[in-house]
């Protein structure tokens, strides 16, 4: 009887349980996917959000997982972009349809039919994953994999955030200093931009790391500002800082929510909206954010603060992240 070759991985059975360590079926490529041997997967909110319940439509059982750094190990047999041993990243978004008016027009981060890495599509808490070739990135190779892998959520969310903000944003403010604002610091800062961090309360450890990044001023996240704001992107998923933020920015500016999940927006009065600030989300992430900020992290270079788990450590990474306990980005190492 033949043998069916396994793998190890962290897989989700329910919402709102701890992921079970389990021996699986190693993941075979189809036509136009790569397999690759995963050497780093960073541990995103996004995950939290899947794990907890609060993104009701995973595939289950699930492999969470979507800031993937791997080595190609086998080619589907129409795969012809890749060859077996370069390293590539695997982000958040899996498909996407190609032939809606959102991918049509370059936004195929809102296609209805899109489907997403560690929530339709197993994931990287795992020894091997598969993927789309055409929706795979390529990855400087000075990068560690332990280094490059939140750039695949946290730095890509991040900077398109950042692009939707405005070019001519100088005063920029970010709320929630965790994987995506460390990173993001960085490419306002290499582009001379003033940014203000704003975190939890009395989290005097992030406004200090805040200030070593580069930050001009860091508070807690219920102050205002010594300056009004061009722009503020919000990442932490507290809808009760929409208000707080549009009360920080200048007229004319801008408030973008960089989650995909956020609690309940409190009711506010029109004066915080009025005089033409404008307040827009992101939803995922395009192949270009990729092919625009990929390169760019490496020539800054962008450096992640990183605290690394083994898959073992999945769940502890989780309750880490929910905890508010990491100072940068947590990062599944194998």
């Amino acid at each position: 009887m033949q043998t069916i070759p396994t793998m190890r991985a962290m897989v989700l059975t329910q919402p709102r349980t701890p992921l079970q360590l389990q021996r699986v079926p190693l993941p075979q490529p189809e036509p136009k996917q790569v397999q690759v041997r995963v050497l780093a997967c960073g541990v995103c909110r996004t995950d939290l959000h899947v794990v907890d319940g609060e993104l009701t439509q995973p595939k289950l059982p699930l492999i969470p997982g979507h800031q993937i750094v791997g080595e190609i190990t086998a080619l589907g047999t129409q795969a012809a972009r890749w060859e077996i041993g370069e390293r590539v990243g695997i982000p958040w978004l899996s498909g996407s349809c190609g032939d809606c008016r959102y991918c049509r027009a370059g936004n195929e981060n809102l296609c209805d039919q899109a489907l997403y890495t560690g929530y339709q599509c197993n994931g990287g808490f795992a020894e091997y994953a598969v993927a789309n070739e055409d929706y795979c990135f390529a990855l400087a190779p000075k990068y560690d994999a332990i280094q490059v892998a939140p750039l695949l959520c946290a730095g890509l969310i991040g900077y398109r955030a950042y692009r939707l903000a405005g070019e001519d944003v100088e005063v920029l403010g970010l709320y929630g200093f965790g994987a995506a604002a460390h990173i993001l610091i960085q490419v306002a800062r290499n582009y001379g931009k003033r940014v203000f961090a704003f975190t939890r309360d009395g989290d005097i450890a992030a406004q200090q790391f805040a200030l070593q990044l580069g930050a001009v001023w860091a508070g807690d996240a219920s102050a205002l500002p010594p300056v009004l704001l061009d722009a503020a992107i919000i990442f932490a998923p507290a809808g009760e800082l929409v208000p707080i933020a549009l009360r920080a920015v200048r007229k004319g500016g801008s408030v973008v929510c960089a989650g995909i999940h956020m609690s309940d927006i409190p009711q506010f009065s029109y004066d915080l909206l009025w005089g033409e600030r404008s307040l827009r989300s992101v939803a995922n992430l395009t192949r270009r954010d990729g092919e625009l900020f990929l390169p760019l992290a490496a020539q800054i270079p962008v450096r992640t603060q990183v605290t690394p788990y083994t898959l073992a450590q999945a769940n502890q990474a989780l309750d880490d992240l929910r905890s508010g306990k990491i100072s940068g980005a947590a990062v599944i190492v194998l």
